[in-house]
């Protein structure tokens, strides 16, 4: 094992051969993950969309379950880096200067910034976060919370600073309500933004549906 690990590291080649393997078996997984869900997508379906051998999904990840977590993490390594610049932003702002709206606003502008490096990457994100909500992934829960959970108790932390007459309980449940919104909604934006193109004569950007809901969603945690 240590012989090959060193022959891939040092061999440019390989190295390319590998990191496209790798990509087509994530754009395959991701894509399966969130049309059909977490346990209807076998990994045999997967290689056969990605066009690469079984094997291969073992040698790069070892398990099925790896490659959910490694699935999530091409989403959330861009998002909460760039969330942790903005929240380290307003963590220096007094309390009298922070709202639900310019708080909204700091998870917004990374999550909008998935889509200027993959297509779709936005909606893509919402759905496996609608399935990982709806299935039973405990492995991913726990996985998600060690590796990213301190930065979404930096931003429940930073609601709790804007709206401290509010309880923990309240805080939680008010947040679950607004990412269950925000997931829900993005996650069928295409569908809505059909609606309002044929329905309404409007035609919305991804961007466009999110500001209709940030009124929505602050007054929701400031009621």
């Amino acid at each position: 094992m240590f012989q090959t690990t060193v022959l891939v590291c040092f061999d440019p080649t390989i190295m390319s051969i590998n990191d496209s393997t790798q990509t087509k078996i994530l754009d395959a997984a991701e894509f399966l993950f969130a049309e059909r869900g977490f346990a209807e997508t076998s990994l045999r379906t997967i290689t056969s969309r990605a066009k690469v051998n079984l094997a291969s999904v073992n040698y790069h990840f070892g398990s099925k379950k790896s490659l959910i977590q490694a699935v999530f993490d091409r989403f959330l390594q861009d998002f909460t880096t760039n969330l942790s610049t903005r929240l380290t932003e307003m963590e220096r702002q007094p309390a009298s200067d922070l709202d639900a709206e310019g708080l909204l606003g700091a998870l917004i502008d990374p999550l909008l910034a998935l889509n200027r490096s993959r297509k779709n990457a936005v909606s893509i994100f919402m759905r496996l976060l609608g399935r990982a909500y709806a299935e039973t992934q405990g492995h991913l829960r726990r996985y998600v919370t060690e590796r990213y959970g301190h930065v979404l108790v930096r931003f429940t932390h930073l609601f709790q600073k804007a709206y401290p007459s509010l309880s923990n309980d309240q805080i939680f449940w008010r947040l679950h309500y607004m990412l269950g919104s925000l997931i829900f909604t993005l996650a069928g934006s295409d569908a809505l933004r059909q609606i309002s193109e044929v329905d309404f004569n409007r035609r919305l950007e991804v961007k466009d549906v999110i500001e209709e809901m940030v009124p929505f969603l602050a007054a929701g945690m400031k009621a």
